[in-house]
C-alpha cells in the first residue's frame, strides 16, 4: 500500500507539472504568410527563436500555399471579420485594407511602446519607409524584401576569354557578352549554349523601364507603360531574343534549372534565387552581380511587407508589434538576410557580424545590396495589383515577336487605364 501511495503521489506531481508547463500566460499572435521551402524554414526557425526569447508573446504561424492564395484568404477573413493578427502583404493590398479600415496605424503602436525610439526609423532604408507610408501614415513595415540580381557561370566566362570576376555593367556590355557566350558546341549550326534565358517577367520590365529613365505612373497618377522609355526597355529584351537570338524564352522555373545545367551562362532572378539554387548541386564556380544599368542605376524592390490587423484588443495589437520590432531590428534583419538573401531593412545591418561574415565569403553580393541606395518601389494603388499580372501577357506578345513593343505596350497601358477607371468608379459607389 505504501508503494502504491508513492506511485500515485508521483503521478499526481507529474500531471501537475505538465499542466503548469502547458499553461501559458503568453499573448498569442496569429501570423499568416506565404513563404515555403528553405525561406519558410528559416522564417519558422526565427519565429521559434522569438517565442523562446521572451515570456510575453507567442507567434503562431499559418503558412499559406502562395501569395495569391494568401490574398484570397485575407479578403475572405476580412469579410468574415476573422482576420489574423499579422500577415504578409504587398503595397497594393495594403491600399485596399486601408479603405476597409481594418489596419492598425503602426506609428500609434510605436508611440505606445516605451522601449521603441522613433528616431530608429532613420535607420530603415528610405525606399522601404516610403513604400510603406500611405498619405503620410505608416501602415505597414518592410518584412521580406528583395531586389533583382544576376547569377553567372564563372567557368563559362573564363572559357569565353572574359574576366570571371567582372559582370557586364551596362545594357550594351551585357548584349556583347550574350553574343560571346552563345556557342554552337557540336558544329550543327545551332546554338547549344546561350548568354542567358528570360521568362516573361513584369518585375524585369519594371527595372528596365526605370533604368531607361521612365516610370510606371506620372506625377498625376497616369499610366506611362507605353512611354518612349517603356518602348526602349521592351525593345531591348525583344531584340536579344528575336534579333540577336542569344537569349531564349523559358517558363518561370525552367530558367534557373537551365542555368544550373550549363545551358545558359547567366541568369537573372530575385536576390533570393540563390537560396533555392543551393538546394541543388552547383557544378561550377558561381558569380553574383547587380543588374547592368543604362541611363539610370535605379532598380525596383519587391517582396512583402507586414501589417497588423485591428482586433479590438490593444494588448494583442501591441504584442504583434513586439514581434515585428524584434524581427526587423539590426541583429535579426541581418541574420534573415544572411540566411535567405532577402534584403536587410536596416542600414546598420550592413555592419553587423552576420553580414560582414557573409560578404567576406561572398564579396560580389555587395553590389546587389548597394542597389538599395537608389531603389524605387512599385505603385501602391489597388489598380496595380490587377494590372501587374495583365501586363505579363502583353510583354509576352512582344518577346515572342507576335507584336511590336509599341503595340504591346499601347495595349497594356490602355488596360491599366481601364482598371484605374473601374477602381475609381467602384470607390464612388
Amino acid at each position: 500500500m505504501r508503494k502504491l501511495f508513492i506511485i500515485i503521489l508521483l503521478a499526481a506531481i507529474l500531471v501537475s507539472g505538465c499542466q503548469s508547463t502547458l499553461k501559458s500566460d503568453k499573448v498569442k499572435v496569429t501570423f499568416w504568410h506565404g513563404l515555403s521551402g528553405p525561406l519558410g524554414d528559416t522564417l519558422n526557425q526565427m519565429i521559434r527563436e522569438f517565442n523562446r526569447s521572451q515570456d510575453e508573446v507567442e507567434v503562431v504561424a499559418n503558412p499559406i500555399s502562395s501569395y495569391t492564395a494568401l490574398s484570397q484568404k485575407l479578403m475572405a477573413s476580412i469579410q468574415a471579420k476573422k482576420q489574423p493578427d499579422i500577415a504578409q502583404v504587398f503595397e497594393s493590398w495594403t491600399s485596399k485594407y486601408i479603405e476597409a479600415d481594418v489596419l492598425c496605424k503602426l506609428e500609434d503602436l510605436m508611440k505606445e511602446d516605451k522601449d521603441f525610439d522613433l528616431k530608429s526609423l532613420d535607420d530603415i532604408y528610405p525606399v522601404f519607409l516610403k513604400s510603406n507610408t500611405f498619405d503620410g501614415v505608416l501602415y505597414s513595415f518592410p518584412f521580406n524584401k528583395s531586389v533583382r540580381a544576376y547569377f553567372y557561370n564563372k567557368d563559362d566566362f573564363y572559357r569565353a576569354g572574359l574576366d570571371p570576376n567582372h559582370f557586364p555593367a551596362t545594357w550594351q556590355e551585357f548584349r556583347d557578352y550574350c553574343k560571346k557566350l552563345s556557342i554552337d558546341t557540336n558544329g550543327d549550326g545551332k546554338l547549344d549554349k546561350f548568354g542567358t534565358n528570360y521568362n516573361v517577367n513584369e518585375w524585369q520590365f519594371i527595372n528596365l523601364l526605370h533604368q531607361a529613365g521612365g516610370s510606371i505612373l506620372d506625377e498625376n497618377g497616369k499610366p506611362q507603360l507605353n512611354s518612349p522609355q517603356g518602348i526602349e526597355a521592351l525593345s531591348y529584351t525583344s531584340d536579344l531574343i528575336n534579333k540577336d537570338k542569344t537569349v531564349y524564352l523559358v517558363r518561370e522555373f525552367e530558367g534557373q534549372n537551365d542555368f544550373l545545367a550549363g545551358i545558359a551562362a547567366m541568369y537573372e532572378g530575385s536576390s533570393v534565387s540563390i537560396t533555392h539554387m543551393r538546394q541543388q548541386p552547383i557544378n561550377f564556380n558561381i558569380g553574383y552581380a547587380p543588374l547592368p544599368i543604362y541611363k539610370t542605376n535605379q532598380s525596383a524592390v519587391s517582396g512583402a511587407n507586414i501589417v497588423i490587423f485591428k482586433s479590438g484588443d490593444r494588448k494583442r495589437e501591441l504584442a504583434a508589434w513586439k514581434f515585428i520590432k524584434w524581427f526587423t531590428d539590426t541583429a535579426q534583419t541581418a541574420k534573415w538576410s544572411a540566411k535567405t538573401c532577402y534584403m536587410p531593412v536596416r542600414k546598420s545591418a550592413m555592419q553587423s557580424p552576420e553580414l560582414l561574415t557573409f560578404l567576406q565569403e561572398f564579396p560580389q553580393f555587395q553590389g546587389i545590396y548597394d542597389q538599395l541606395e537608389n531603389a524605387v518601389y512599385e505603385p501602391q494603388i489597388p489598380a496595380w495589383f490587377k494590372a501587374r499580372p495583365e501586363l505579363k501577357g502583353f510583354l509576352e506578345k512582344a518577346m515572342r515577336g507576335n507584336s511590336t513593343p509599341r503595340q504591346a505596350l499601347d495595349e497594356a497601358n490602355a488596360k491599366f487605364q481601364s482598371i484605374i477607371a473601374e477602381e475609381q468608379y467602384v470607390k464612388k459607389l
